[in-house]
C-alpha cells in the first residue's frame, strides 16, 4: 500500500506537533492559553452569533419567505437579525424590570429595620444582664486595649495602602473598559458572522475541498452537522426546561402564598439557562426578597426551592433536555457532574451537547457496523 504525499506531510505534521507537546508541554500549553486569551472576544463572539443564528433564522422563514424583489431579500435577514436582538434584550430587561425594583425595595426595607432591631436587641440585653455584667465585661476588655498602638497600626495600615487602593481603582476600571470593548468587539464580530454566514461558509469549504482529501472533508461535515444539531436541540432543551421550572415556581409559589410570586419565578426560570443549578440562584434572590417581609416564609420558600430543584435536577431536565438532543437521563446527569468538575458554570453548559454529540456519533457508527443504518 503506497502513501499519498499529502498524507505523509499530514502525518509528519501530527507526529511533530506531539513530540513538541512532549518535550515543551509548560511553553507550547503556555502559548496556547495566551492565544486563547487573545482570541476571546472572537469566541464570545462566534458563541453569540450562533446563539442569536438560532432564532434569526427562523425569523427568516416569516418574512416574506417566498418573495422575489431584491429589496426584500436584501432586508430579510438584517430584519431577523434585529428581531432577534430585541426579542432577546427584551425578555432580558423585562426579568430585570421584575425583579431589581424589588431587590431595592427589600434591601431598603432591611436597612430601615436595623436600627429598631438594634434598640429591641439592646433593651433585651439589658432585661436580661440586670447586673450589667456583660457591660462590666465589655468594659474591661476594652480597658486592656492598647488603643495608641492599634491607631499606629491603623495609621500605617491606611497610609500604605492609599496607594494600592488607588492602583486597584485603575485597575477596576481599566478591567471594566476591557470589558466593554471586549463585548463591543464579540458583538460586532457576531454580526458580521450572522450577515455574511453564507459567504464565509462557502469560503472554508473550498479551503478544506483545496487542501484535504474527499474522505476527511465528508467525515467533517458529517462531524458538523451532527454537533449542531446537538447544540441547537441542546439550546432550544434549555429554553424549554427555563418555561417549564418558571412556570412550576411561580404557580407553586402562588398556591403556598409566597410573595413575589411572578418576579421571582421569571428569575428561577431565566436562571435555570444554566444547567442544574440556575434555579439555586433565582432561589438566593427569593429568599433575600421574602426575608424581609417575612423571615418564615422564607425559610419555607427555601424547602419549597430545595424540593422544586430535586424535582427539576432528577425528573425535569434529563427528560426534557436529555429528549430534545436524544440523550439518556443518566448521561445527562454524569456529564453535567463530570463538567462541572472539570470547569465550572462553563462545563456544564458545555458538557451535556458534546456528551450528546460523542453519543449520537458513536450510535450511528455502532449502527453502521451492524448494518442497521446505511451510509
Amino acid at each position: 500500500m503506497t502513501i499519498s504525499k499529502k498524507s505523509f506531510v499530514w502525518g509528519t505534521v501530527v507526529v511533530a506537533l506531539f513530540l513538541a507537546c512532549l518535550v515543551y508541554p509548560g511553553q507550547i500549553f503556555g502559548a496556547i492559553g495566551n492565544l486563547i486569551s487573545v482570541l476571546n472576544p472572537l469566541i464570545l463572539g462566534g458563541v453569540m452569533a450562533y446563539a442569536v443564528n438560532l432564532l434569526s433564522r427562523e425569523l427568516e422563514k416569516w418574512l416574506w419567505p417566498h418573495a422575489g424583489q431584491k429589496w426584500a431579500q436584501g432586508l430579510r435577514r438584517p430584519l431577523a437579525i434585529l428581531f432577534a436582538l430585541l426579542i432577546i434584550v427584551l425578555i432580558i430587561a423585562g426579568v430585570m424590570r421584575l425583579v431589581i425594583p424589588q431587590f431595592i425595595e427589600a434591601i431598603n426595607s432591611f436597612f430601615k429595620t436595623v436600627p429598631s432591631t438594634v434598640n429591641d436587641l439592646t433593651h433585651w440585653l439589658n432585661r436580661i444582664d440586670q447586673e450589667h455584667t456583660i457591660s462590666k465585661r465589655i468594659t474591661d476588655a476594652t480597658s486592656s486595649f492598647n488603643w495608641k498602638s492599634i491607631e499606629a497600626k491603623a495609621t500605617k495600615f491606611l497610609t500604605a495602602g492609599a496607594s494600592g487602593l488607588f492602583s486597584s481603582t485603575v485597575n477596576i476600571f481599566s478591567s471594566i473598559f476591557s470589558g466593554l470593548f471586549n463585548f463591543v468587539l464579540a458583538f460586532v464580530f457576531s454580526i458580521y458572522l450572522i450577515s455574511g454566514k453564507e459567504k464565509i461558509g462557502g469560503w472554508l469549504n473550498r479551503l478544506m475541498d483545496d487542501f484535504l482529501p474527499a474522505k476527511l472533508v465528508a467525515k467533517t461535515h458529517y462531524v458538523l452537522s451532527v454537533t449542531d444539531k446537538m447544540f441547537s436541540s441542546f439550546i432550544a432543551g434549555q429554553v424549554l426546561e427555563g418555561f417549564i421550572l418558571g412556570t412550576l415556581c411561580t404557580l407553586g409559589m402562588l398556591l403556598f402564598q409566597f410573595p413575589d410570586a411572578l418576579s421571582i419565578g421569571a428569575l428561577v426560570g431565566v436562571s435555570a439557562l444554566i444547567p442544574m443549578i440556575g434555579a439555586w440562584i433565582g432561589g438566593v434572590v427569593g429568599f433575600v426578597l421574602i426575608a424581609v417581609t417575612s423571615p418564615i416564609k422564607a425559610i419555607l420558600f427555601v424547602v419549597f426551592i430545595i424540593i422544586l430543584q430535586q424535582i427539576e435536577g432528577n425528573l425535569i431536565y434529563p427528560r426534557v433536555v436529555g429528549g430534545t438532543i436524544g440523550l439518556p437521563g443518566i448521561l445527562v446527569l454524569a456529564a453535567i457532574t463530570v463538567g462541572s468538575g472539570l470547569a465550572g458554570i462553563v462545563g456544564m453548559m458545555l458538557a451535556v451537547p458534546i456528551t450528546a454529540t460523542l453519543y449520537k456519533l458513536m450510535r450511528n457508527a455502532t449502527f453502521k457496523k451492524e448494518g442497521i443504518l446505511k451510509e
